[in-house]
């Protein structure tokens, strides 16, 4: 298992960091300074385009996607190291079109979409000309176990009609958000995980609605969100169904296994960034005639964040090789526990840095406020660190099966 870089990503790493240094750093304080400033936050201000654009003309562009055809042919433990990068900034993800959710549905779209549905909907994708949403989450259900799903998608003749409610919907606030890919109940007597479905909608189709933005944190993170939306008799031709009825889970699975470690790669970049303020504030500020460095645990707090941060990278580094070389299925126990410890580790180093920051650690002054809001969130999104873990201990514990038996 061989954690160097290869020469590929090598070049990657090397380009995708003086773009964010001459290109993005420069500007990204006074971008959200002035799309904060605005009454009308959902908006896409003329810079995010500009650097769209330039980011295109320079080939750093869909670069999480493993197909020559599609992106730049990297794989996904090259692919890490660049979505750290990424994970620094807020805007950044998006100016590569590198953003969640539109990487996991054009994963899917190429996968096991049609001629067709690749023709409308992930060529405009790949060329960041729209925006996208994956509805899955309800609020009615404890969605934490996903066969509680209540929405519905029944097939009817040659249309598919689409009922429910889901929340949690990241991205619909954005302008640009055009199709979605809602998952429902199609069969109840089938077997368990072959019940749901996954259709695409286009957001100006009848009965489809947003009913409100959720705030995380008092911020509605504009002008992508998260939002609530209602389902009401909407109806799609039957060919906006993604591989055909029953098939939700097997496509979730796959959407989600690479998906989920983009999250933490990006993490992982929020950690380091944290960091990197609180050592620069643990020496530029003093208290007590000592630096703050040098005060309480402050030491040991900083290091205990480096160490944290080396783990999780490697953890990272080996299911992103895992699934390169055998596949996602192979990695499930390593991409649980990922999910589980890169945010934790991100919410912990955040947490110390805005100590350390005093009172400007809890202003908009830092980015720490929304890289902490970032990293609690994922330990909800893609599933609960509970279930993560009951999937690790599950896994471990199948090795012990015969002993088991015996006894």
């Amino acid at each position: 298992m061989d954690f160097q870089h290869s020469p590929k990503a090598q070049e990657y790493i090397k380009r995708v960091s003086e773009f964010m240094k001459n290109e993005i750093d420069p500007i990204e304080e006074s971008y959200l300074r002035e799309l904060h400033s605005l009454d009308d936050k959902w908006v896409v201000l003329p810079i995010i385009e500009e650097l769209k654009a330039k980011a295109k003309a320079a080939g750093l562009w869909n670069l999480f996607f493993p197909n020559e055809s599609h992106g730049v042919g990297l794989t996904n433990l090259e692919y890490a190291p660049l979505a750290e990068i990424m994970g620094r900034s807020f805007i950044a993800s998006e100016i590569f079109n590198c953003n969640a959710p539109d990487t996991g549905n054009m994963e899917v779209l190429e996968k096991y979409g049609t001629a067709e549905q690749q023709e409308k909907w992930l060529k405009p994708l790949m060329a960041g000309e729209i925006r996208s949403a994956f509805c899955m989450t309800e609020p009615g259900v404890a969605s934490s176990d996903a066969t509680n799903m209540e929405a519905t998608a029944i097939v009817e003749g040659d249309e598919v009609v689409l009922n429910g409610r889901k929340w949690w919907t990241t991205g619909i606030g954005h302008p640009n958000c055009k199709v979605g890919i809602f998952m429902g109940l199609t069969n109840p007597e089938a077997h368990r995980h072959q019940q749901h479905s996954m259709v695409l909608f286009d957001f100006d189709t009848p009965g489809v609605k947003i009913e409100r933005m959720l705030p995380v944190f008092g911020h509605y993170d504009e002008p992508f969100g998260h939002g609530e939306m209602t389902f009401d008799n909407v109806r799609v031709p039957l060919s906006n169904m993604i591989a055909g009825p029953g098939r939700g889970f097997e496509i979730a699975q796959g959407r989600l296994g690479p998906g989920r470690i983009h999250h933490c790669m990006r993490l992982i970049g929020g950690a380091e960034k944290a960091l990197e303020l609180m050592c620069k504030r643990a020496v530029s500020r003093t208290a007590f005639g000592k630096p703050i460095a040098n005060l309480g645990g402050n030491r040991d707090i900083i290091a205990n964040a480096r160490m944290s941060i080396e783990q999780a990278r490697l953890l990272v580094l080996k299911a992103a090789w895992i699934i390169d070389k055998v596949g996602v299925m192979a990695a499930m126990s390593e991409i649980s526990q990922i999910k589980v410890i890169a945010p934790n580790i991100a919410q912990q180093i955040c947490d110390a840095a805005m100590q350390i920051h005093g009172g400007g650690g809890l202003s908009d002054d830092f980015p720490l406020t929304g890289i902490y809001a970032q990293a609690r969130a994922l330990r909800l999104a893609d599933g609960p660190d509970e279930v993560h873990r009951g999937l690790v201990a599950k896994f471990e514990l199948m090795k012990y099966r015969k002993y088991m038996a015996e006894k």
